[in-house]
C-alpha cells in the first residue's frame, strides 16, 4: 500500500472548510473573521514553507542544521507561551522561564525518545529528531502555558489570602501551594483528556499519518502509544518545571508576594 499524494486542487477544496467556521463566527457575531483568516493564511505559509525547509535538512549531513531548526522551535515556542499569558510578568525572565522549560523538556523527551526507544543510527538523525522534538514541544507548550496562566490569574485574585499566609510566617511556596495545585492540575488536563480520548474517540495525528503512508496500522499504534507516553513525561515536568519558577517570578527572596512584576491584565 502506497500513500496517495495531495494536489493544490484538493489542498484548495479543503480549504472550503474554513468558511464554516467563518459563517459561525458571523452567526454569532463573534468578531473573529479577521483572525480567522490571518491564522489561517498563517499556517497554510508556515506549513508549507517547513515542508520545504525540512526536505532540505533531511537531505544534509551536518547535525548542525537540526540543532538550529531546533533552537528555533523552542524560541517560537516559547514566544507562544508568553503571548497566551492574560497577566504577563515584566521582564526578559518570563521569556526565559517558557523557551528554558521547553529547552529542557524539550532535549529530555527527544534524546530519551530517539536515542533510547527508537535508536536509527545515528540516532541524531533529523527525520527522527525534529518531528518527535515537534510533538513533544506542541504538548509541553499548551500545559505550561495553562499552569502559567491559571498561577499568575489565582495568585492575583487570591492575592488577600495569599499575603495573609506570608504575614503568618509561611514561606512562598508554602503560601501559594493550593494556587500552585490547581495551575499544575489545570496544565495536565489537556494531555490526560487526550489520553483518555486516545483509540475510542479519536485516533491523534501521529497514528493517523502513519496508517495513511500505508504503516502497518499495529506499528503505527506501537509508536503513538510510545509518544503518548514520552509526551506525557514531558508535559508533566514541564509543568512543574514552570509552576515553581512562576512562584519564584512572582515572589522575591524576602517571600513578599510581588505582583507589581505583572503588567496589567489583558483585554484579549
Amino acid at each position: 500500500m502506497t500513500y496517495v499524494s495531495l494536489d493544490v486542487a484538493h489542498l484548495a477544496l479543503a480549504a472550503t472548510l474554513i468558511l464554516i467556521n467563518g459563517a459561525v463566527s458571523w452567526a454569532f457575531a463573534l468578531g473573529l473573521g479577521r483572525t480567522l483568516f490571518i491564522n489561517a493564511t498563517r499556517m497554510t505559509i508556515q506549513l508549507a514553507l517547513i515542508g520545504f525547509v525540512l526536505n532540505w535538512i533531511f537531505e544534509q549531513t551536518s547535525p548542525l542544521w537540526t540543532v538550529a531548526l531546533a533552537l528555533i522551535m523552542v524560541l517560537v515556542a516559547g514566544y507562544e507561551i508568553v503571548s497566551r499569558l492574560s497577566r504577563r510578568p515584566k521582564g526578559i525572565e518570563v521569556y526565559l522561564l517558557g523557551s528554558g522549560t521547553l529547552l529542557v523538556v524539550g532535549t529530555f523527551a527527544t534524546v530519551f525518545t530517539v536515542a533510547g526507544l527508537i535508536g536509527p543510527d545515528p540516532w541524531y538523525q533529523p527525520r527522527y529528531v525534529l518531528p518527535v522534538l515537534g510533538m513533544v514541544l506542541g504538548n509541553a507548550m499548551t500545559g505550561i502555558a495553562l499552569t502559567a496562566s491559571t498561577l499568575l490569574e489565582t495568585a492575583a485574585r487570591e492575592r488577600p489570602a495569599i499575603e495573609a499566609r506570608l504575614s503568618l510566617g509561611a514561606d512562598r511556596f508554602t503560601a501559594m501551594a493550593a494556587t500552585l495545585r490547581l495551575a499544575l492540575k489545570t496544565g495536565l488536563m489537556p494531555i490526560l483528556n487526550a489520553m483518555a480520548a486516545s483509540g475510542v474517540v479519536s485516533l491523534p495525528g501521529m497514528m493517523t499519518g502513519q496508517i495513511l503512508a500505508g504503516l502497518d496500522p499495529i506499528e503505527a499504534t506501537k509508536y503513538q502509544i510510545m509518544i503518548m507516553f514520552v509526551i506525557a513525561g514531558a508535559t508533566a515536568l514541564g509543568v512543574v518545571i514552570a509552576g515553581y519558577a512562576t512562584v519564584l517570578l512572582i515572589t522575591d527572596a524576602r517571600h513578599r508576594l510581588r505582583l507589581d512584576r505583572l503588567h496589567p491584565p489583558s483585554k484579549v
